[in-house]
């Protein structure tokens, strides 16, 4: 069989260079597309299909395959998303002359929700005690997760020249290098304050980033999921916590309190307001608890009603 993919492969190789350099996606992102696009080029190879000659059946045969080795639907539904913005880039650059991808869609998957601790489990999980390096460290850490609802690689970016403790505000750069301002709540500015100090006794005042090891290196991803992994144990919370926990909590809070659907938006640095949508539905579920505690006639009653005459079977008259 003749590779029919040198022109595949040539093509992947520049819109992987668009999406690094020109939409400045992410590490990990950009990763998805590569695994997502070679998948698409195994396929290619194998059957001999050249690049323009695809059609919408090769593409939906793929689909079939992809699901017979068992990836889920929301994998296949990212998949057809990356080939269908490949070839969108291929149509640009005149190396196509149709996308295959158009009408087609992916198997539907069920959208879990975003798991959220309630209010008492996120003070129990923040509020770390001690005054030693690392319990000073992990408490503005928590905080500010919490206080500013960021996502696990804006933290960890962090440099102190983007908050300002005396105006309570945090710059922070979001996905496709948006920047955005946010508030700091109370907590987490005297938190971040007490930190501050132990890092320079402990690293030195030239130290740049936030969040730091003993040594003044910066945390990484990582690093963080393992304290988040020890503290679910240690913090009398009855679930593990991993960093995005506290993200979900921090929307679900503020929209349980606020009902500001664009404002979370606004915070959460969602370019969609129908990603934000999702938490929507963590609401109702609170609303809807607190309807069936609350309203007399959506308890359902397992004891006699006091107020009620019993019923009874007896319909003789007396």
């Amino acid at each position: 069989m003749t590779d029919a993919t040198p022109e595949l492969s040539r093509a992947i190789s520049g819109f992987e260079e668009h999406l690094r350099f020109e939409k400045r996606l992410s590490k990990h992102t950009l990763e998805a597309y590569q695994r997502d696009l070679h998948r698409l080029r195994d396929f290619c190879q194998h059957t001999g299909v050249a690049m323009t000659d695809l059609r919408h059946f090769h593409i939906r045969q793929c689909l079939a395959q992809l699901h017979r080795q068992n990836l889920k639907p929301r994998s296949l539904q990212r998949w057809l998303s990356a080939v269908r913005t490949f070839f969108q880039y291929c149509l640009k650059h005149k190396l196509v002359t149709l996308n295959p991808c158009t009408g087609l869609q992916a198997p539907k998957a069920d959208k879990p929700l975003p798991k959220a601790l309630d209010v008492d489990q996120a003070f129990r999980f923040v509020e770390v005690k001690g005054q030693d390096f690392m319990a000073m460290r992990d408490r503005a850490c928590l905080e500010l997760f919490y206080s500013s609802g960021l996502r696990l690689g804006e933290l960890v970016s962090l440099n102190w020249s983007d908050v300002d403790l005396r105006q309570a505000q945090l710059r922070v750069t979001g996905k496709g290098s948006k920047t955005r301002e946010l508030p700091v709540g109370r907590q987490a500015i005297d938190a971040l304050k007490a930190w501050h100090q132990t890092q320079i006794e402990a690293c030195g005042e030239d130290t740049t980033a936030i969040f730091t090891s003993r040594k003044g290196q910066r945390l990484n991803p990582r690093s963080v999921q393992a304290r988040f992994e020890k503290l679910s144990m240690t913090q009398g919370v009855d679930q593990p916590i991993h960093p995005h926990m506290l993200r979900h909590s921090f929307a679900s809070h503020l929209l349980e309190s606020s009902g500001d659907l664009r404002a979370v938006q606004e915070l959460l640095g969602h370019a969609n307001l129908s990603t934000t949508q999702v938490y929507t539905h963590l609401d109702f579920q609170h609303l809807a608890k607190v309807y069936d505690n609350a309203h007399p006639r959506a308890k359902s009653r397992t004891e006699p009603d006091p107020h009620q005459p019993p019923l009874t079977d007896d319909l003789t008259p007396e």
